[in-house]
């Protein structure tokens, strides 16, 4: 893996919208998050992509990431949150030019990460997977969002040791165009592992691996093709095992199901060492349960799989490195998981 230089102040921060960019009712959003990145010490940087109403060419989009991943003054490219369509402009980027290039911090989730995985599988480099950069001010509060900045300030041979937020937030009657917005903290979080009953954890769990993931509804056409090979990504690193890790935004029970038997038949889950799955933001009607739709599809495979993660649409979002060796640890009284960024 290839981890880029921890940022630290004065390091130099791109906003690039390289899949949606922000309309003008979120501008006083965006700007608190900008602030945030002010208070870190970090100098900021705007794409012509981040505050344009317009509809931008998809070669726009991918010249200014490309750009940014290429300038080696910049230390991290932050695109201001998630949208619909990443995976077009996964062609039009310079690969070749960018297997030169330092590795750069990426962050957020959803649609964008899509490029976050093809960045690590083709060129090897650690991306982190947590709190879009819109979610972010300095009135948040829980622990695992305000680690988001933080965890990029580690460098190579460190080790972070994470455990699950006490609360997450199942709806928000804030918009996101609210400058003042926090997360609605009511939902009681239990990370449940799928064998077991609801009630009791009977035998301690633990499992390790190179951690990969990211939202599910784009990840399920993206993995095994030219954008997220696994067996050339797990050979390059000693045969290391994967803990993979997938969130559902938008899929109802049934594609769901079908998605992830997807990734099964494609052989997605042969190298995994165990599977986390976030909570799931679609409620498919009152007979539908989160833990039925995985038994459907999952069931079957030997590998522990632990679910109601905090990896979600339904925040906050742990930081979770992409790449990064893991280990993941149920206990009776204690759930954890430590990146190793080795």
């Amino acid at each position: 893996m290839y981890y880029p230089q921890p940022l630290k102040p004065g390091s130099r921060i791109a906003i690039c919208a390289f899949s949606s960019s922000v309309p003008s009712v979120c501008f006083a959003r965006l700007d608190k998050a900008i602030e945030l990145l002010h208070g870190y010490g970090f100098e900021v940087v705007e794409g012509d992509t981040v505050r344009n109403s317009a509809q931008i060419d998809l070669h726009t989009r991918a010249d200014e990431l490309t750009q940014f991943l290429l300038d080696e003054q910049i230390s991290a490219v932050v695109p201001p949150w998630g949208g619909e369509l990443a995976m077009t402009i996964l062609p039009l980027l310079d690969w070749q030019a960018l297997e030169n290039a330092s590795p750069k911090w990426v962050f957020g989730f959803s649609d964008v990460s899509t490029i976050m995985t093809a960045l690590t599988t083709r060129l090897g480099w650690a991306t982190l997977h947590g709190s879009n950069l819109m979610q972010l001010s300095a009135l948040q509060t829980d622990s695992l969002t305000r680690n988001t900045l933080d965890i990029m300030s580690l460098q190579q041979g460190d080790e972070i040791t994470q455990h699950p937020s006490t609360f997450f937030e199942k709806t928000n009657s804030q918009s996101i165009s609210d400058p003042t917005m926090i997360f609605n903290l009511t939902e009681p979080t239990k990370w449940r592992l799928l064998a077991e009953s609801e009630t009791k954890l009977v035998t301690p769990v633990i499992f390790s691996g190179r951690l990969l993931g990211g939202c599910l509804d784009t990840h399920q056409h993206l993995m095994q093709t030219a954008f997220a090979q696994l067996d050339t990504f797990v050979c390059s690193h000693e045969n290391d095992a994967l803990i993979l890790y997938f969130e559902n935004a938008q899929l109802n029970d049934n594609a769901y199901i079908r998605a992830l038997l997807g990734l099964k038949f494609r052989g997605v889950f042969e190298r995994a060492s165990g599977i986390l799955i976030g909570r799931n933001s679609v409620n498919d009607g009152p007979n539908s349960t989160h833990k039925a739709v995985l038994e459907r599809a999952l069931g079957e495979l030997n590998i522990p799989i632990v679910f109601d993660v905090d990896i979600s649409h339904q925040p906050p979002n742990m930081p979770l490195i992409n790449g990064a060796h893991t280990e993941v640890k149920l206990l009776a009284k204690r759930v954890s998981v430590t990146q190793h960024l080795i």
